[in-house]
């Protein structure tokens, strides 16, 4: 088998922006959706003609025009013609270090909702970051509703199964939503957080350490496989195409054990070199990053585009296996959970999702399909949490509001006509204001 690709560290960094602002004022009590397609996400159907009524926080009234009653000094919005469905999910994102420049966590966490992410799950947990999440949560920050994993379980974070285990009690004491599995750990230390997390009823979730291997991280009861991790070197998928018999086995497995996987698609593309750098740099959503965290990526790509290890061949051979597994995965009955791993890499806040959407429908995820591991699939898996990822009454109300019939092409999530988040109502105008201030702080830095 040819040598596995050494991939640099998946980095981002945390630069200066302009001051914080305040939290946007409150709207109305009652917001009200007139005269709107809605895609309920109760199965692969638009009800037309629809009037959802919206209270606090949550959905309380869905039905016909003429049949729902909007109340006097509702905030009453245009739903004709344009298709209402929940608001989608980064489930494997990040959320700057409570360290960085508040400007900038703001804006990274107004990126994802720009683009119809009202769920973040944050897949790198910091010290102090869970009074971040708690304010999120309670509506004092403009920002996704959070669940964060804790600080990593790694080769470089954990010496030995005791320390192991001591971390999980620690993680669980301190109220974080799960633990992040990154490579390094030991059979033995994989173990010992693993036994310890299962005893305590915390969900554990992310990479598959060499050591560990798939099949026995699917037996350890580990919950989501991000990155499709586990899987290539399970299959031998660096060698050539994938065994299809092996293949069925691992799609049996994981089902069999309730696994989840978050696949990261483009950004593998990226990892593994397969993508130009002007390509990259052409990308029109980097002006709302940091000119030199912009900047460092470049320099990334360009030392792993030449790096005498890179074998373009085997890297291509890699990214065609993933697309197999992943529809193999979803056409077994997997189910897949929507995430790109940003900020990171030319993979930035929201915006990242787009390019994402397009390559699970090229491994043949159809349009409901691809929204459902946004919204439902989303809302099962935390549905010990809140309810949220369909459109019906009790429903928590994270909303998107879009032009044309995203079940007909998933490329029209895309610039939203607008997003509500628990209950808060961010016009397209709304969104683009804050979008052009961002870019303008950057060139003005730059």
């Amino acid at each position: 088998m040819k040598k596995r690709i050494a991939l640099l560290p998946l980095l981002f960094f945390l630069l200066s922006c302009t001051p914080p602002e305040g939290v946007h004022a409150q709207q109305s009590e009652a917001v009200a959706f007139v005269d709107v397609n809605v895609l309920p996400m109760d199965g692969e159907r638009v009800r037309e003609g629809q009037t959802v009524l919206v209270r606090g926080d949550r959905i309380a009234s869905v039905g016909p025009v003429g049949e729902v009653e909007v109340p006097a000094g509702a905030l009453r919005i245009d739903g004709a013609g344009r298709y209402l469905l929940p608001g989608l999910a980064e489930m494997h994102g990040h959320i700057p270090s409570p360290d960085a420049p508040q400007q900038f966590i703001d804006d990274v966490l107004f990126l994802y909702l720009a683009n119809g992410i009202t769920t973040v799950r944050g897949m790198l947990g910091w010290p102090g970051q869970l009074a971040l999440r708690d304010a999120a949560n309670r509506g004092e920050r403009l920002a996704p509703t959070l669940y964060l994993a804790g600080p990593s379980f790694s080769g470089q974070s954990i010496g030995s199964p005791e320390q192991a285990e001591e971390k999980v009690r620690t993680q669980v004491a301190e109220g974080w939503d799960l633990l992040k599995v990154h490579p390094g750990l030991t059979r033995e230390e994989y173990d010992a957080m693993a036994r310890t997390a299962n005893e305590l009823g915390i969900r554990f979730g992310g990479h598959v350490p060499e050591d560990v291997g798939l099949a026995h991280a699917i037996e350890m009861s580990q919950e989501t496989f991000d990155h499709l991790d586990g899987y290539v070197a399970y299959l031998d998928g660096e060698a050539g195409p994938v065994d299809e018999a092996a293949l069925a086995e691992a799609v049996r497995l994981t089902r069999e054990a309730g696994a989840w996987v978050v696949p990261t698609m483009a950004l593998w593309e990226v990892l593994y070199g397969t993508v130009d750098l002007e390509t990259l740099r052409s990308y029109p959503e980097l002006q709302y990053m940091p000119p030199d965290q912009v900047a460092q990526w470049v320099r990334i790509h360009e030392q792993r585009l030449g790096n005498p290890q890179l074998d373009l061949a085997v890297s291509q051979q890699v990214i065609s296996n993933r697309m197999r597994i992943l529809g193999a995965l979803h056409e077994g009955g997997v189910p897949v959970l929507m995430g790109t791993d940003a900020p990171q890499q030319f993979s930035v806040p929201g915006f990242s999702l787009h390019r994402e959407l397009e390559r699970m429908r090229d491994a043949g995820m159809s349009p409901y399909a691809i929204i459902e591991s946004g919204t439902v699939n989303v809302g099962r898996y935390f549905a010990n949490e809140d309810t949220f990822g369909r459109i019906a009454v009790g429903q928590r109300a994270d909303l998107m509001l879009v032009e044309e019939n995203p079940l007909e092409d998933v490329t029209r999530l895309a610039g939203p006509a607008g997003v509500m988040v628990r209950g808060r109502w961010l016009s397209r105008e709304a969104l683009d204001e804050r979008l052009a201030r961002i870019a303008a702080s950057y060139r003005e830095d730059g």
